[in-house]
């Protein structure tokens, strides 16, 4: 598998960690961070506050046209639903 490009902060209890088994943890991590960062988790969990025309998006088509856009237009907002 290909090493992740991303920056982690792990905090651990054990002082006594060798670097092979924090690498593995690492491993375990990215692998779990791979399946849950997917563009379907992405739009269950956001929605569009369209504030020029008034509306709420939560169609996962419409959220993805959206989110793919380099730039949002002026008074589009993603929330996240938490």
């Amino acid at each position: 598998m290909k090493a992740p490009n991303r920056d982690l902060l792990v905090l651990v209890k054990d002082e006594f960690l060798n670097s092979t088994s924090m690498e593995v943890e690492l491993e375990r991590i990215h692998q779990l961070l791979v399946g849950f960062e997917t563009a379907t988790n992405l739009c269950q969990a956001h929605e569009i506050f369209d504030m020029n025309r008034y509306k709420i998006l939560r169609k996962q088509s419409r959220i993805q046209a959206i989110i793919s856009k380099r730039e949002l237009k002026p008074f589009v907002f993603i929330i996240n639903k938490n």
